[in-house]
């Protein structure tokens, strides 16, 4: 039996991760975990959860657009047109990203195979064509989004060929069993308009595989507050849109 977890869009939200990783620490049961990028942006906790993700050994990262735009604003590349809107935001956690994890998420791929007993599974953060896998962020590589429905994913993955294929990217949960794929997206671990944290876990047990979606509740008042502590760059626009006006 191999039984791993997904998780993404952490979206610099630490107390949402650490309520996740402690509940599947709990179950003692996990073999590995599989985060799907965007551990950065929007929040404010950017040194605290690459610092949770990194000291372990059992997670496996790729990059999403924010860390990839991130990280080029913070190496002096060319930055994403599609992301000038967010630039000023970018920026303020450049400013206080601790350098160290600089070189450890410029090692990060963005996608990851893995085979087991058989059963494909490709983790992406979203769709990147295969013609455009090695493109910079500035070329703004990353396919537009679709809404969620099973003709949508099998259209926008048209180029992808795997049993499963688990992304992120956009925040809503997506599930849906196409001909011959499954297309996960568990949803945004940090971003939601209630104080709950999803993720899924993925069993295979005797060739059976089984999808099982969580939810984690936490206390997020003390983060929701941090963005006028720390004065966030946009806090007003992140709070309604990507925390539902929580306070």
């Amino acid at each position: 039996m191999t039984r791993f977890a997904i998780l993404t869009d952490v979206h610099g939200n630490a107390p949402a991760l650490k309520a996740v990783l402690k509940e599947i620490d709990e179950r003692r049961d996990v073999d590995h975990i599989y985060c799907l990028g965007d551990m950065l942006g929007i929040g404010p906790d950017s040194n605290e959860v690459l610092e949770m993700l990194f000291s372990r050994s059992d997670v496996s990262m790729i990059t999403g657009n924010h860390d990839e735009a991130i990280l080029a604003l913070a190496k002096g590349e060319e930055y994403p047109r599609s992301h000038i809107h967010v630039k000023e935001h970018h920026q303020w956690i450049v400013d206080r990203l601790d350098p160290s994890f600089i070189p450890k998420l410029e090692q990060l791929p963005r996608l990851q195979n893995v085979t087991i007993d058989g059963y494909s599974i490709l983790f992406i953060h979203y769709q990147i064509e295969n013609s455009k896998l090695n493109e910079h962020i500035s070329r703004d590589h990353f396919s537009s989004i679709v809404e969620p429905s099973t003709e949508n994913m099998e259209t926008l993955f048209f180029d992808k060929k795997a049993d499963l294929i688990c992304f992120g990217h956009h925040h809503p949960l997506h599930y849906f069993a196409g001909k011959h794929t499954v297309y996960l997206n568990p949803g945004s671990l940090g971003c939601n308009h209630k104080p709950l944290a999803p993720y899924a876990i993925f069993t295979v047990i005797n060739n059976v595989v089984d999808v099982s979606l969580k939810e984690v509740a936490y206390d997020n008042t003390a983060f929701l507050k941090s963005y006028d502590t720390l004065q966030v760059p946009e806090r007003e626009f992140i709070l309604k849109v990507f925390h539902g006006n929580q306070l």
